[in-house]
């Protein structure tokens, strides 16, 4: 099991950049697969990005491709998403997720509080 804390979020204006972190416990960090997954008001919860156990491989949905970049630090437990010109539809609530199945495909069973991102226009 993992436990997973996230951190970052605030308040920018458009075009401004914030990083998110998700440091998870747990000895076993490197046999997840990593996501980060949002949820804006009235808006069911979507999928952001995703990286691979070893961080080999990476996955963005459509409409943070090139702006967002998703990485992380096996030897630190922790995965991080940088957003960069972030625009005012990337105001969500961000969760930081892990699977131990597929990285796209999941289930993530494991999931944060949240952490939430707000862009001012």
């Amino acid at each position: 099991q993992v436990q997973l804390v996230e951190s970052g979020g605030g308040l920018v204006q458009a075009g401004g950049s914030l990083r998110l972190s998700c440091a998870a416990s747990g000895r076993t960090f490197n046999s997840y697969h990593m996501g980060w997954f949002r949820q804006a008001p009235g808006k069911e919860r979507e999928f952001v990005a995703a990286i691979t156990r070893s961080g080999g491989s990476t996955y963005y949905a459509d409409s943070v491709k090139g702006r967002f970049t998703i990485s992380r630090d096996n030897a630190k437990n922790t995965v991080v998403l940088q957003m960069n010109s972030l625009k005012p539809e990337d105001t969500a609530v961000y969760y930081c997720a892990a699977s131990d199945v597929g990285v796209r495909s999941g289930p993530y069973d494991y999931w944060g509080q949240g952490t939430q991102v707000t862009v001012s226009s």
